[in-house]
């Protein structure tokens, strides 16, 4: 449970949040819970069943319309949103899109997101049944690891869909998707392998598939950190 000084920021961001994309006021709506549960017996972390997830996470995405918040939308051909279930038990982010990303407009296509693919079919699951998200929406030119301005500029954004989603487990595809979320600067090989918190939600950072392609000797590695995932989302 949140205590008050904790209720009073999550608040704030999320005023913040509304606010940089335009919304002048903020609809409120009341849940009865009168009866029992709401369908599906679970609530994403804004309170909404979880029917709605879906248009949310619509609505969300029309929100971010032709985003210009930062430098990388002048280079861009597509917003890299992100796709899956919006009921997904795991979700996976990412850094940012790469060039087969940025033409399709679909996150983790390229042979990183083949690897990834297949990393998911392993874990005994359809890639449609998780869902895949980056930190940032858009490609940096050269696929440059994005700035500390863009990353902030983007991160509201995938910590909405992370509320909407209200993930069991959340994994995160490199340093740069765990350093942004998490707020460490530990190396990537410190860090996997153990468990962290988001918001009181387990997060597994591992390697990014495209470091697997380098390096496939560490393919190993993740798939004993899947493993782990796997046990949390059975309960261990």
């Amino acid at each position: 449970m949140y205590n008050r000084n904790e209720i009073k920021e999550q608040l704030r961001k999320a005023m913040e949040f509304y606010s940089e994309l335009g919304f002048e006021y903020l609809p409120v709506r009341n849940i009865s819970t009168a009866g029992g549960h709401p369908p599906h017996g679970k609530e994403t972390a804004g309170g909404h069943a979880g029917k709605d997830r879906g248009e949310e996470l619509g609505s969300l995405r029309a929100a971010t319309g032709e985003c210009r918040r930062c430098r990388l939308s002048e280079g861009r051909r597509n917003i890299v949103f992100g796709e899956g279930s919006p009921e997904a038990g795991l979700m996976f982010i990412g850094e940012g899109p790469g060039r087969d990303e940025d033409i399709q407009g679909r996150p983790f296509v390229g042979d990183a997101g083949k690897l990834l693919t297949k990393l998911i079919a392993k874990m005994g699951m359809k890639r449609e049944e998780v869902y895949i998200a980056n930190i940032i929406k858009c490609r940096p030119p050269l696929n440059r690891n994005p700035r500390e301005d863009e990353i902030a500029a983007c991160l509201p954004f995938v910590e909405k869909q992370i509320e909407i989603i209200n993930p069991r487990v959340i994994v995160c595809l490199g340093k740069v998707s765990a350093h942004a979320l998490l707020g460490t600067d530990i190396p990537i090989s410190r860090l996997r392998g153990n468990f962290l918190q988001y918001r009181g939600i387990p997060v597994m950072p591992t390697f990014h598939p495209a470091y697997l392609l380098r390096n496939p000797k560490d393919k190993w590695l993740t798939w004993d950190d899947m493993q782990k995932v796997l046990e949390k989302m059975k309960g261990g």
